[in-house]
């Protein structure tokens, strides 16, 4: 027996002793992924593959207080195995570019002002309504498929990693390579049409929070399909790797992802976990700790006040998601930073900002002992839940002590089975 091999099963044997110890259930026979099978650990950007591993090896041993969690994904993988794939070639009509292989959104903020009429058959000139979502951007674009292509391949990909059942790993690799790789239906790695708005625009930098706000999970959902997923080849994962580069030099080079690169809200936040993410996923890992040091004074100094308020994102009609929304960013960067020995959570700015006063800023909304006292257009306390669950995750007390009074999220709350920050309401842009 070779000394991995050993290593492997003294740790499923520690595991089962652990889950024996807390009252788990033995494992039966029929358990869908064989205790033995010592899973590779995931070379995940945002997620702690080894935690992922470690929790795995509960869940083969029967481990109840993971039963309920693993149960609430499965079902959500299991909506997915009906529906899709999508492709960006299917809309109505292509990106103004006319490459119909062109991703293209429209910025859900902003309304016609004028009647529909043969001579202006948009309704130009376009205004803003901050926090008014025009129902148009749903319809006739890519928004929402890209979307359901990114949650489905990542509750998927995470349904097959815990349970083994190959009919989930099938499906991810599907939804995955008719978005990314089919010649015929694949998206060109470039975000030149993303939010744009009718008789205005053609495309703007912001459009790239299209894509930051959960690309980074498509990124975690590769490399636990990478750990031997049932369908997933080597043309596959060659094929993602192009793609990912490919798109990372676009972000970097492009003048919009340079645009992008210095917003000073949340767009800049979103932007800089993407870039790191993708760095790290592609193997430059100096690139990926860089731009997470350098998030330190450029985005947490800069964003977050001494009390742990978030002034840019008060201002806003929906205050409320988008203080939760903009710490979504941050909490997967500090995620990000740990892989490349960036502890993210232990800055403190020269006013004494953290992200930990930042979280601590929205508990008692979160717990529902205080109300939220700024604007908000439709308040939705389970928002915060896994920014909570983060920042209890990295040591702050009071977050702990929280997390028991948080309100459980639509569709249960699994953290337990991918820690880290996702946004949790509806709301985009």
């Amino acid at each position: 027996m070779s000394a991995p091999s050993a290593l492997s099963r003294l740790s499923v044997l520690l595991v089962a002793f652990a889950a024996f110890a807390v009252g788990a259930a033995v494992p039966t026979a029929s358990a869908r992924v064989t205790a033995g099978s010592a899973p590779e650990v995931p070379h995940t950007a945002v997620l702690d593959g080894a935690q992922l591993h470690r929790t795995k090896l509960r869940v083969e041993h029967g481990d109840r207080q993971l039963r309920r969690s693993v149960d609430a994904l499965t079902a959500r993988a299991a909506k997915w195995l009906s529906q899709g794939p999508w492709t960006v070639v299917d809309k109505p009509r292509p990106a103004p570019g006319g490459d119909v292989h062109d991703y293209l959104s429209q910025a859900p903020y902003w309304w016609p002002s004028k009647p529909l009429t043969s001579d202006n058959t948009w309704g130009c000139p376009y205004v803003q309504r901050d926090g008014e979502r025009n129902p148009e951007v749903d319809t006739g674009t890519d928004r929402q498929d890209v979307e359901k292509t990114f949650d489905a391949a990542y509750d998927l990909s995470l349904a097959w990693y815990y349970t083994g059942e190959k009919r989930y790993a099938e499906k991810a690799g599907q939804v995955l390579r008719t978005w990314f790789l089919d010649p015929a239906t694949r998206m060109n790695p470039n975000l030149n049409h993303a939010q744009f708005i009718p008789c205005r625009y053609d495309g703007r930098a912001i459009g790239i929070i299209d894509f930051s706000q959960s690309f980074t999970s498509v990124l975690d959902a590769l490399a636990l399909l990478d750990t031997g997923a049932p369908g997933w080849t080597r043309k596959d994962r060659a094929g993602m790797t192009k793609w990912n580069s490919d798109f990372l030099g676009w972000l970097r080079t492009s003048d919009f992802g340079k645009e992008e690169a210095a917003a000073t809200n949340n767009h800049g936040t979103f932007y800089d976990m993407q870039l790191a993410a993708l760095a790290y996923a592609t193997g430059d890992r100096e690139l990926a700790r860089r731009t997470v040091l350098n998030a330190r004074s450029t985005r947490v100094a800069q964003q977050i006040a001494a009390d742990g308020s978030q002034p840019q994102e008060l201002a806003r009609t929906r205050s409320w998601h988008y203080s939760s929304f903009a710490l979504v960013a941050h909490t997967r960067l500090a995620a990000i930073g740990r892989h490349v020995g960036v502890n993210l959570w232990a800055y403190r700015g020269p006013d004494g900002q953290s992200l930990f006063k930042a979280v601590d800023y929205l508990l008692p909304a979160a717990t529902g002992s205080a109300a939220w006292p700024h604007p908000e257009l439709g308040f939705l306390r389970y928002a915060a839940d896994d920014i909570v669950h983060a920042a209890a995750d990295a040591g702050d007390v009071r977050a702990r002590r929280a997390v028991s009074l948080l309100e459980e999220p639509p569709g249960g709350d699994l953290w337990a089975l991918r820690p880290a920050a996702e946004q949790l309401d509806s709301i985009a842009g």
